[in-house]
């Protein structure tokens, strides 16, 4: 089966990439609303990484160039992949140092509540609250592992789909 993926297409595998970007956001979202896990700034951050790598993937998918086009499109993708990877990175480190004066902003909720978007969307970028909290874990990784993960499998599967030999 992974061997069918890997010989996939490139307009198949691009859109694949594209709706692994949609599940993790998807299950981002259900944890925020449903789980009652509430994201910092960086979480945020890693969000608009994924939906920005998605948007890569999704625009490949649908154009599926040939030749230089789809090597245009891997190093997009990789370069999304790249910044992905800088903020998840950046949000483990935090939580394997916690410092008390390593923050990243008020709750989103908060911010909503009580400012303008312009404020809440300026506010965003340059917060200070708390990211080194560590609230949900799975197989021993929490979530900014998980984004670091998953960025680092994206960005591979776009390489190699944009580079790959037919």
């Amino acid at each position: 089966m992974i061997n069918t993926f890997l010989r996939g297409s490139f307009r198949t595998q691009f859109l694949l990439g594209f709706a692994t970007c949609v599940a993790l956001l998807a299950y981002a979202i259900y944890l925020q609303l449903h789980g009652g896990l509430e994201p910092c700034n960086l979480c945020i951050f890693q969000r608009l990484a994924f939906a920005g790598l998605g948007l890569v993937f999704l625009l490949g998918g649908l154009h599926a160039p040939r030749g230089a086009g789809r090597r245009g499109y891997g190093v997009l993708a990789g370069l999304a992949a790249l910044v992905g990877i800088g903020i998840a990175a950046r949000h483990v480190w935090i939580q394997m140092f916690p410092s008390p004066t390593a923050s990243c902003g008020v709750p989103l909720s908060f911010m909503r509540e009580t400012m303008s978007t312009t404020d809440v969307i300026r506010k965003v970028l340059t917060a200070t609250g708390n990211c080194g909290d560590i609230d949900w874990t799975f197989l021993g990784l929490s979530m900014p592992w998980w984004s670091l993960v998953w960025f680092v499998l994206l960005g591979l599967w776009a390489l190699y789909a944009a580079f790959r030999r037919a």
